[in-house]
Formats: C-alpha cells, sequence, structure tokens
C-alpha cells in the first residue's frame, strides 16, 4: 500500500514544511533472529533494523542523552445517525514517525509523515540539535519487549464494513423513540479506530501494540409542552465489533431516556456552601481533573504543582485509596504499553490517605529516581509524550450510600457531569453538573440539574469524609486534554462524601 504524504519536520514551536513523497510500506528484515511479530510491524513501516539503528545514530550524533522513534499508523471512521438515518461517514488515515531526543531534562523533537530513510534522517538531526557537542554513540543490538495484552477481540474493525454498522445506529434510534412519546430527537454515531505502533530507542529496544478504539454514543432530545431537554449516554472499549450488539442498544437507549426524563421536573438547589456526594462512576471527574492532574510529575516536578512536598505525607484519610490504572482489560484509558516502550502497571497514587506515587514518564522517573509507571501518553506521533492519566479511580470505601445519605440534613447528590477544569498551581476546580438529587433530612428528593460545582483539589481530598462501597468505572466516552494534545481516558469513584463544596444555584 501507498499513501501520498506531506514530510513536516517540527523542533519546538519552529516548523519546516518539506516536499511530496510517497513512502513504501512493503519492508524487509535482514536479521534471522527477530520474531515474527517484530517482522510484521518493521514490514508494516518499511523499515529494517539496519534503518533503526542509523536513525537513533543521527539522533544521538550530536551528544544526546537519549533518543526515541515512534511510528504510528492510524485508521479512524465515523458512523453518524441524524433525523432517522445513518446520512454520514468519516475515514481517516494517519501514518508517520516522531523523534525524540533527551539531553538532560531538555527535549529536542520532530516528526515526518514519510519513513524513508532521508525523511528520518532529516528529522531525527532536527531533534539530535537539542544537544550541541558531538558524540561517538554505537547503536546497541535490537531487543525484543514483547507488550502486555490488555485488549481481548475477536473482530478487527478494519475487517468490518459500513453496512454491518448501520444497522446498530439504526436499531438505537428506533428504540429511543420507542421508550416514550416525548422523543423529539435522536443523534447517535459509531466511532471506531485501529492503531498500529512500534517503537524503538537508543538502548536497543523494540516493541508494539495494536490498539483498538470504539465508541457508541446517543443524544436524546424530548420536550414536554414548550419545555425542552436533552442528555447524553455512550460507552467506549478498547475490543473489536463483536461488542456492538442489541443489548448494548438497549442499554443505552434506556439510560438516556430515563436521563432525559429526570431533568424535567428537576430544580436548582440554593447556592453556598454545603455538603456534596459524588455519585458512583462518572463522578470520578472529581479524581482526574481536580487531583489526578496535580499528582502528574512534570507539574510536580517543576514546582507547580500543590502536591510538589507532600510526597510520603498524609492526604487524605485512611480508606482514601486512589489509584491510576492501564491495565483493565478492554479498558478505554488501557494500553499494552505507553507510547514510550514502558510497562504499563497499577499504581497506586494514593495509598490508605497517604500520597504514594506520582503519575511518571520516562524524564519524571529520572529526575525522582523511580521506575516510569507506564504513563508516558502522547495525541499521536506529531507530538511529544507527557505524564498523562489512564483509567483514574478511588477503591471502594467502609460505608454504605444510605450511611452517607443519613448523615446529610440538607446537600447535594450529583452524578451526571459534562466537564470540568482545574488551575494546577492551586489546585482550585470548576465542575458543571448535568444532573442529580437534593438530599433533606438523609433522603433523596427534587432532581437537579445544570449546576457548578466549585473547590480545592487538595481541600476537596481532605475532606472526603465517607466512601461507599459501591465503586464503579464509567466506560463513557471521556477525553483528556493537556498541553494541546487529547487522550482517551476512564475514571471511577464510589460514592463519597465532600463535607463541604460551593455550589452553584438560587439564591
Amino acid at each position: 500500500m501507498n499513501l501520498n504524504r506531506r514530510t513536516f519536520i517540527k523542533t519546538g514551536s519552529s516548523a519546516v514544511a518539506g516536499v511530496m513523497l510517497l513512502p513504501s510500506l512493503a519492508g524487509s528484515c535482514s536479521s534471522a533472529v527477530i520474531s515474527e511479530n517484530v517482522k510484521e510491524y518493521l514490514d508494516h513501516f518499511g523499515v529494517t533494523p539496519e534503518i533503526l539503528r542509523k536513525i537513533v545514530s543521527v539522533a544521538m550524533s550530536r551528544g544526546g542523552d537519549y533518543a526515541d522513534l515512534f511510528f504510528e499508523h492510524k485508521i479512524s471512521n465515523a458512523l453518524a445517525l441524524q433525523d432517522g438515518t445513518v446520512n454520514r461517514a468519516f475515514s481517516n488515515i494517519d501514518y508517520g514517525v516522531g523523534i525524540r531526543v533527551l539531553k538532560g531534562d531538555q527535549t529536542g523533537f520532530a516528526y515526518s509523515e514519510s519513513v524513508n530513510e532521508k525523511s528520518m534522517s532529516d528529522a531525527a538531526l532536527m531533534a539530535a540539535n537539542i544537544a550541541s557537542s558531538g558524540n561517538s554513540f554505537s547503536a546497541s543490538p535490537l531487543t525484543e519487549k514483547a507488550p502486555a495484552s490488555f485488549y481481548e477481540l475477536k473482530k478487527r474493525w478494519e475487517d468490518v464494513s459500513v453496512g454491518e454498522k448501520v444497522p446498530f445506529l439504526q436499531m438505537l434510534n428506533d428504540r429511543v423513540f420507542s421508550l416514550d412519546s416525548k422523543v423529539v430527537k435522536v443523534s447517535a454515531s459509531i466511532n471506531d479506530e485501529t492503531s498500529r505502533i512500534m517503537f524503538y530507542n537508543s538502548e536497543g529496544m523494540l516493541s508494539w501494540d495494536y490498539r483498538p478504539l470504539v465508541s457508541m454514543s446517543v443524544v436524546c432530545i424530548m420536550q414536554k409542552g414548550s419545555q425542552i431537554e436533552n442528555s447524553y449516554s455512550s460507552r467506549s472499549f478498547r475490543t473489536g465489533f463483536e461488542w456492538i450488539s442489541e443489548s448494548l442498544v438497549d442499554e443505552l437507549s434506556a439510560e438516556v431516556v430515563n436521563n432525559t426524563n429526570l431533568l424535567f421536573d428537576a430544580v436548582k438547589p440554593r447556592a453556598g456552601e454545603m455538603p456534596v456526594v459524588m455519585g458512583a462512576g462518572g463522578s470520578g471527574i472529581l479524581l482526574h481533573e481536580a487531583i489526578g492532574h496535580t499528582f502528574e510529575a512534570d507539574f510536580n516536578r517543576k514546582g507547580t504543582s500543590i502536591f510538589s512536598d507532600k510526597m510520603g505525607k498524609k492526604v487524605a484519610a485512611d480508606f482514601v485509596n486512589i489509584i491510576d490504572d492501564g491495565t483493565l482489560l478492554n479498558n478505554r484509558g488501557s494500553l499494552n504499553i505507553d507510547d514510550e516502550g514502558n510497562e504499563v502497571q497499577k499504581t497506586y497514587l494514593v495509598k490508605d490517605g497517604v500520597l504514594n506515587s506520582y503519575i511518571h514518564d520516562r524524564i519524571s522517573a529520572a529526575y525522582y529516581g523511580v521506575n516510569p509507571t507506564g504513563n508516558g501518553r502522547r495525541q499521536d506521533f506529531r507530538n511529544m509524550p507527557l505524564p498523562r492519566m489512564r483509567a483514574t479511580y478511588m477503591e471502594a470505601g467502609p460505608f454504605t450510600r444510605e450511611e452517607i445519605f443519613n448523615n446529610i440534613d440538607y446537600g447535594v447528590y450529583v452524578d451526571q457531569f459534562s466537564n470540568g477544569e482545574v488551575k494546577i498551581g492551586a489546585g482550585d476546580f470548576t465542575f458543571f453538573a448535568k444532573s442529580g438529587y437534593l438530599i433533606e433530612k438523609g433522603k433523596l428528593t427534587q432532581p437537579i440539574k445544570d449546576i457548578n460545582i466549585i473547590g480545592n483539589g487538595p481541600q476537596a481530598l481532605a475532606d472526603i469524609t465517607m466512601a461507599a462501597d459501591d465503586y464503579l468505572i464509567d466506560n463513557s466516552t471521556w477525553s483528556c486534554g493537556k498541553d494541546g494534545q487529547t487522550v482517551p481516558v476512564t475514571c471511577g469513584l464510589p460514592s463519597i462524601l465532600v463535607k463541604k463544596l460551593t455550589v452553584g444555584g438560587t439564591n
């Protein structure tokens, strides 16, 4: 297969456009000792072990401490339904290599949308400019590092036709309309992608990954008299076509209709500081935005996170255990290897209320003298890896939901969020809660909607006074943005009580 691409080389904020090239994806392997898995990926990207060593040698030629190559071939498809008909489809192919050179804690980076030897050498030389002295680098022998296997799939997305997906979107549309006469409009979509990743570094380590990702989502608009409400439901996993089923359609349609219906009777609570119960599942956005980002090691290494001096110190109640996990089977946030070729793992960020670990990439791990945690992630080959979350959640606590509610005279319960953001330095955050309930004298009463929840991450973490035994991962289409890069993530939480947050409402 030949793909017509433009070479593009970038270092820092500067960029130089190159010539039009036609890279060949047909390659050969001269080494007799490499495995069939490695040969498959070398052939796919049209390179040999000798070419890899040459490019790394160029990247290291000016005195870099370390260099790596990140090859990527991504195929993305989108299919959408609107006004009762599947009427939009989109496909995209992305292909290229990112080349990174490290010198101390400084990074040189360039990429090319062609993987012929000349284009890669030009990009490698550009990235090498982070260093200035000559270097007699000798390339190491190639060493294979087989990835883990956290994605189970039977039918790959590249083997699925558009015609096989269409009936499920039509079924979802029809099912939503059949559940309630107030439904006036439905929008639905299926998005799938497959990425082939190959990673090679100056230490001679070569690894690879085949990454599927699929999401199915639906928006429901309902009308009751002059009142119009809408809600959204989605699921996303790293798996194959076999995941899309009639039972999934039933689950999404029932959830979106029920969530939309609740909004017709919803009110806004009174504004002010009050106890807030974060519902199990999607409320894990609290961990992700308000707490997780402040645990990312680049912010702590630079002293901009409020947790930069709190390693090994008590930051929460004894029952609080917060985890960032890349090993959950078929999870949207899981990886077989991270984008620096590191093994992924289950990392306790907070263990028994004590700050136990930051979220590390290669640079921060070297700075702190620890092993990488498998959190070096990038949006694509055009971007450098950063410490990023994967699936971030809190383990179950020792209480029940009823025990939590019984401790509240007046407060709010929130369970669906549409977005959130945090200021890393101070840890201040804002979330927009789509729906929830008032809590009055220990009971859930009136539905509420469209409220802001405002607080401070470290203080909210310290103010978690109860956690229930109903831990839940929310498998919706969560994505995380940082430094202009977006990656798929997941979040989860048991029901927790934060004794005091600011709730936007009516006076």
